[in-house]
């Protein structure tokens, strides 16, 4: 008797993309791409160092997503502003919160190696998920399994391709080219790389005594005039990076690049890039490097951002035509 008194409520929701300090550029190229605006979020310090957040409009029943890079020397400050950021937008009844993490921070203890250590790339999981995040999107973990740490979505692209789109373009002799892997545990990736570009595939058999340390013991393949694309997920003091190098130049390579996913750049890497025997260092636009792209900087950056908005688009639409079908759609 009473289904006539009143009008169907239309069901409003939006897409809202946020910014975090992490990396303000790329978070900006992305809103380009999709036609969108990045929504005001007031995040601030307080004198003692703690973090405020709060949003500037109403995001009830909206679909949030967080842009934010963890990495740099306030990596710790980054990871708070994207807890304080998800508590902040699931108090204020977001339908949805994502967090947009091109790189994961503390990726690299993702095991115990040796007893009495943490697993503390399952302990950002874990607190990610326990401010309220959603889904995850990100880049190039540092090991795939890291996505088992979580219990929601985790969107997991790679910028291997785009990478290897970059080679191509330099026109190298293909049959004279060979991707070398820093290491074993990078030899799949350095498999596909190499599989895209059709060149051969070295690895470096290297010992680690110590963190951000290691010595290059031998190399499994033949580099001996051969232009070498040394390829990684990351680079961060490149101190182990340009060891190997000279040890690669010491073998017989010929021409030396080198690419990575996420360039940290920690404390001299840059001068060391820019003494070391390579013609280029190529890594993406997911952290800020000032010195990149430079006149006679050997620093060259592309960017992830159309990769991070198809992402973004898909997320988006998968949960709007799953909604459309009651959830009845496999997608």
């Amino acid at each position: 008797m009473y289904e006539n008194l009143c009008e169907p409520i239309p069901l409003k929701k939006e897409i809202k993309l946020y910014t975090g300090t992490g990396n303000p550029g790329l978070s900006q190229r992305i809103a380009d791409i999709l036609h969108l605006e990045l929504q005001g979020l007031k995040i601030e310090k307080f004198a003692n160092g703690e973090i405020y957040a709060r949003y500037d409009e109403s995001v009830r029943g909206d679909d949030v997503f967080f842009i934010q890079s963890l990495a740099g020397e306030n990596v710790n400050d980054l990871l708070m502003e994207t807890l304080i950021a998800t508590d902040a937008a699931k108090r204020a009844s977001c339908s949805k919160f994502t967090a947009v993490l091109p790189h994961y921070c503390y990726a690299r203890q993702d095991r115990k190696a040796a007893a009495r250590e943490p697993i503390t790339a399952r302990l950002v999981a874990n607190l990610l998920e326990a401010a309220g995040v959603d889904q995850v999107i990100t880049i190039d973990l540092h090991q795939g399994q890291i996505q088992g740490f979580f219990d929601v979505p985790v969107t997991h692209l790679t910028a291997l391709y785009l990478l290897g789109d970059y080679f191509k373009g330099k026109g190298f002799d293909w049959d004279n080219t060979v991707v070398v892997s820093p290491d074993m545990g990078r030899a799949k990736a350095a498999k596909k790389l190499s599989d895209y570009l059709g060149c051969e595939v070295a690895i470096a058999h290297k010992s680690r005594p110590r963190h951000n340390t290691s010595e290059v013991m031998g190399i499994i393949g033949d580099i001996k005039g051969k232009t070498c694309i040394v390829n990684d997920d990351m680079i961060d003091t490149a101190g182990t990076l340009c060891g190997s190098v000279c040890k690669l130049k010491d073998m017989g390579a010929g021409d030396i690049y080198v690419s990575a996913t996420h360039g940290i750049f920690s404390g001299e890497a840059l001068e060391r890039l820019q003494n070391a025997p390579i013609e280029e260092c190529v890594v993406t636009d997911i952290i800020p490097c000032d010195e990149a792209n430079k006149p006679g900087s050997k620093i060259k950056m592309i960017s992830v951002a159309n990769e991070l908005a198809e992402a973004i688009n898909s997320v988006y639409l998968r949960k709007s035509v799953s909604e459309i079908f009651g959830g009845n759609l496999n997608l």
